[in-house]
């Protein structure tokens, strides 16, 4: 009888932890609503998108983070990477980042980027410097070339332009969940993860 109660005071116990754990998430303070969602699937996945730029400090701090995380996700979690379309640099790494993919190259492709801009001070901000990077990889220049010109890469860019003025994305990293959740930069990784779970949580039900 006494280890029954005990087991049941520590199961009471863990479940009143966790609720006030759980409470201490709080929209406008730890997350945002977005105004003007974008539509959800209901496909029973829950789509989570970081926006991101190859340029961003905290992003490339962020990178070894967010795709641990990803990796532990199960197929009801879809995580993806939005690169910000504010200004010419930023549609040109854009179109790397979508180059890079459309090409099937490794994704340690996309760590090659941050590591050249961060660690080598090689910014890739001219399709020259991003023809010679790619090269390292086995790329053609000219097939660097059609692919960061191409319409569909554009039409990619553009859509995430719509995007991200809707969603009111003015920084990076930020993490969108299901395009009606956002979260933003806070004082660790851990704690932006932390509730990057417990909103998926609220979403799932609605995915």
């Amino acid at each position: 009888m006494k280890n029954y109660l005990k087991n049941t005071f520590v199961i009471l116990f863990l479940a009143v932890f966790t609720i006030s754990v759980s409470a201490d998430f709080r929209p406008g303070l730890d997350y945002r609503i977005v105004d003007n969602p974008l539509p959800v699937k209901k496909d029973g996945i829950v789509e989570v998108t970081e926006s991101f730029w190859y340029g961003c400090g905290g992003c490339y701090s962020f990178e070894p983070a967010i795709n641990d995380w990803a990796s532990k996700q199960g197929a009801d979690v879809k995580f993806t990477k939005m690169p910000v379309p504010w200004s010419d640099i930023h549609r040109l790494h854009a179109s790397l980042y979508y180059t890079i993919d459309a090409l099937k190259l490794d994704s340690s492709t996309h760590s090659a980027v941050f590591v050249t801009i961060h660690k080598e001070g090689n910014f890739l901000q001219t399709t020259k410097r991003i023809q010679d990077f790619l090269k390292n990889f086995g790329v053609a220049p000219e097939i660097t070339e059609q692919y960061l010109n191409s319409f569909t890469i554009k039409q990619k860019i553009n859509r995430d332009a719509k995007h991200a003025k809707q969603l009111k994305i003015d920084a990076t990293p930020m993490l969108v969940v299901d395009g009606k959740y956002i979260i933003e930069t806070k004082r660790s990784y851990k704690e932006m993860l932390d509730i990057l779970d417990y909103v998926i949580e609220l979403q799932r039900p609605n995915s």
